[in-house]
């Protein structure tokens, strides 16, 4: 599509951001409501699932990745509605962890660093590659042993 095509439909290049910014979270809810179980009660699996689904989805456009999650687009901010779905997504994170116990501000803010770093240390040091997709379950079980939560339990045979 060229320019003057897109500018009939958006008035502006920080509108058509705006618009794949509510896009891209929009697609990331839709997930995490499409695939979340039913309770768990092991809190590190469900850590672990939460930090997978984010990791992956975050891993697999680059793009999408640099839009929803830092600010590289100078002088772009998120309109409140393209905003809403990113807000509905972190709301959910924190009802689901405060159902496994993780309710401090800080612990939130500790967990969303910890895979975020992970997720920006596999696209600037391994693209397409899974050497820091390998140390995820590794860091959130430094996470949930810090926060005492208990060991997850091996399956029965």
């Amino acid at each position: 599509m060229r320019a003057p095509s897109l500018y009939s439909h958006f008035p502006s290049k920080n509108a058509i951001y705006d618009a794949m910014f509510a896009q891209a979270w929009a697609e990331y809810e839709e997930l995490v409501e499409r695939t979340e179980p039913g309770g768990s009660d092991d809190p590190r699996a469900t850590l672990k699932r939460f930090a997978r689904r984010f990791f992956d989805f975050s891993v697999a456009d680059l793009a999408r990745h640099q839009l929803m999650n830092l600010r590289t687009i100078p002088d772009f901010t998120p309109s409140p509605e393209s905003y809403a779905p990113a807000v509905r997504v972190l709301e959910g994170l924190h009802v689901r962890m405060a159902a496994i116990g993780v309710t401090d501000g800080a612990d939130l803010d500790l967990y969303t660093a910890l895979v975020s770093g992970l997720v920006d240390q596999q696209w600037a040091n391994d693209p397409g590659g899974d050497r820091w997709a390998r140390l995820l379950d590794r860091a959130v079980d430094m996470y949930a042993d810090a926060l005492h939560l208990p060991r997850s339990q091996p399956a029965r045979p």
